[in-house]
């Protein structure tokens, strides 16, 4: 079956390409391949099945600062098309979407099922074909297209997408045309982390600055405990900044823990000393500062050797300097990593340098493109990750539409 432009990769970034192209050009024959049984899996899935479509940040210059990896290259096509031009795109669908106060951007519904819906009806319109179950073997390109050849039949094309994300035997394939790989490694995790402060804790969530011992890697944000360990966006942010540095350590170091990041240190002692005389009967563990979780205060206070029993007259400046030791210099050991299901990213995939970031097509194969993560390409959590398989794809489908 021959098709104008063949889109391998049914996640959002092949979606959102191909009705991009259809837009253009309604004439053209696209088909979009899917190896999986589902089409958009990963969309149904993330910010909890709300689908964090975007982040409110509308400067390309401060967009660019939240990708870790690529953040250099995007700059230019955050000027063609930006997280502003992405809410315009979906309204023009009908689509419209929220901002949260931590700026991500959700649809009105709070349902991912609406972004969904929203691809599959605009595929219909532009009769766009969808193949669930199809896997592609090999590539072939000859003097009239490519040629693919797939689980399902042989196809061919004049323009070829790859919006594969995290797919190691399509990475393969590619190198194999001479497209240079990163390795790669989890860039969103969160921490395995068994300790007797945070056992038992889990739901709790507070802000706090984290750092990787021995290292500059450190990070503020909101930590959820869970029964495995820490997560939430400050364990994220580590994760997506550290992520080759912590491959490298096997996912086997030291973090600090400062529960009171908004405190300096010395304005924190001198708190804890007022707090000495104004609440000199009351039991320590039992009355906390700064609207800190009650359970987690019980748990830091036990852990700098103060007995349950003691009130605030009982304690010695030696005991408010190891309470000030727990709440800012507190050190957790992690042992492992657990994926971070809503929001599986990976650090690594095709070199940038091997893509015009102009077009997003490869400057090793001609009519060869590349939308999504399948590039190394990845953001911290927030809507950061979507809007580069949105920027990446429409200039993929500018440039191949202009081709007919």
């Amino acid at each position: 079956m021959h098709y104008d432009v063949i889109l391998v990769g049914g996640g959002a970034a092949g979606f959102f390409t191909a009705i991009n192209i259809a837009e253009r050009n309604a004439n053209l024959r696209i088909a979009i391949l899917e190896r999986g049984k589902e089409v958009l899996s990963k969309v149904r899935i993330s910010g909890g099945g709300r689908c964090n479509v975007t982040h409110a940040c509308f400067d390309p210059k401060e967009l660019v600062q939240f990708y870790p990896r690529g953040s250099k290259e995007l700059l230019g096509p955050f000027h063609q098309f930006c997280s502003g031009d992405t809410i315009e795109w979906f309204a023009k669908y009908g689509v419209e979407l929220k901002i949260e106060e931590d700026g991500r951007m959700f649809p009105i519904t709070d349902s991912s099922q609406t972004i969904i819906d929203c691809f599959t009806q605009a595929v219909a319109k532009f009769k766009i074909t969808v193949l669930q179950g199809v896997s592609v073997q090999s590539i072939y390109q000859g003097e009239k297209g490519w040629k693919l050849d797939t689980t399902k039949e042989g196809m061919s094309c004049s323009q070829l997408v790859f919006t594969t994300g995290s797919n190691p035997k399509i990475w393969q394939l590619m190198e194999e045309m001479g497209h240079r790989l990163v390795e790669p490694v989890p860039s969103l995790f969160t921490f395995n982390i068994k300790d007797k402060r945070i056992k038992d804790l889990m739901g709790i969530s507070t802000p706090a600055s984290i750092q990787v011992k021995g290292t500059k890697l450190e990070a503020t944000g909101p930590v959820l405990l869970t029964h495995w360990g820490m997560s939430g966006p400050g364990i994220l942010r580590i994760s997506a900044w550290g992520a080759r540095l912590l491959a490298e350590k096997k996912y086997q170091f030291h973090i600090v823990v400062n529960w009171l990041p908004e405190i300096e240190k010395e304005d924190l002692f001198e708190q804890l000393k007022a707090f000495k005389l104004e609440h000199a009967k009351k039991m320590v563990t039992k009355r906390g500062l700064f609207d800190f979780p009650t359970r987690l205060w019980e748990r830091l206070v036990l852990s700098a050797q103060i007995d349950e029993a003691k009130t605030w007259a009982d304690l010695s400046n030696k005991h408010l300097e190891a309470l000030l030791v727990q709440l800012q210099e507190g050190e957790f050991q992690v042992n492992g990593k657990s994926t971070f299901k809503e929001e599986f990213v990976t650090a690594g995939g095709i070199d940038l340098r091997d893509v015009n970031f102009k077009t997003m097509e490869s400057k090793n194969c001609k009519d060869l493109y590349f939308a999504g993560e399948i590039l190394n390409i990845d953001a911290i959590t927030g809507g950061f990750n979507f809007q580069n398989a949105w920027t990446t794809g429409f200039l993929a489908a500018q440039d191949i539409a202009s081709k007919f």
